[in-house]
């Protein structure tokens, strides 16, 4: 959906002076990540804020690969983003070491409505894209994004629009509060709500994908699972919250 949809944009939440308040100071979760019935891997996420209206947050996102998987195809990635105060994306810098490709890509995000991508082949030393794009003066990054979900207060068949970016497009993503569920996972069983995050079939990404994630129906609204749901010849890869630091 074009960012200069004005019925889109009035549907934006508004977003409060400081939203990092309404989160933990700290907060790590760890996950495991199943991938057709098998344990393929780990993912940490590492939630940082002084919880003051003047600064913002830092998360960090983990993942590698485990067992049968990382030997086929080994897996070591690492992202980083910087918010502010309403959960803004600022700078988002993320190592990716996929097989034999070594990716670092840098975005900055300026405050009057541009975003610098740069992306660089780390095994060739060269740059393989650098753009600029325009954003509204506030937009999430996918990961911090997450974290700008778990303010918003959506009850089953609410539905809301975000700007989103991943540096190279910037998009109006659709959340859409579907069912409450009860979900087993390593670290208990929750009562949560289950959203669905409209970023695929040519929304940010070209991929024909459904992206769920569940939220414990409280006052922390833990991401304890999501999904992504692709082509059956890749399949479903699935988020479970292991333990909470």
């Amino acid at each position: 959906m074009s960012l200069k949809a004005f019925v889109a944009l009035l549907l934006v939440p508004t977003v409060s002076p400081s939203l990092v308040g309404s989160l933990p100071e700290h907060e790590i979760l760890q996950y495991n990540i199943e991938w057709r019935l098998i344990s393929a891997g780990k993912a940490t996420l590492d939630f940082r804020s002084d919880n003051s209206p003047s600064d913002g947050s830092r998360v960090n996102l983990r993942l590698e690969s485990i067992g049968l998987v990382s030997k086929l195809f080994k897996v070591e990635d690492d992202y980083t983003a910087l918010l502010n105060s309403s959960l803004c994306a600022q700078n988002v810098h993320s190592v990716s070491h996929e097989g034999v490709r070594q990716r670092e890509t840098r975005i900055t995000f300026g405050s009057k409505g541009k975003a610098d991508y740069l992306e660089r082949d780390l095994s060739r030393n060269s740059v393989l894209l650098a753009k600029q794009i325009d954003t509204p003066a506030c937009v999430h990054d996918v990961v911090g994004g997450l974290y700008f979900l778990r303010t918003l207060n959506l009850e089953p068949g609410d539905s809301t629009m975000v700007p989103v970016s991943d540096g190279k497009k910037a998009v109006m993503a659709k959340i859409e509060a579907q069912a409450r569920e009860d979900v087993k996972t390593p670290a208990g069983t929750f009562h949560t709500i289950r959203y669905e995050i409209y970023l695929f079939d040519n929304v940010l990404y070209r991929r024909s994908a459904h992206l769920n994630v569940w939220l414990t129906d409280d006052r922390r609204k833990l991401p304890v699972q999501i999904r992504v749901r692709l082509q059956f010849t890749i399949g479903t890869i699935t988020f479970q919250l292991e333990k909470v630091g």
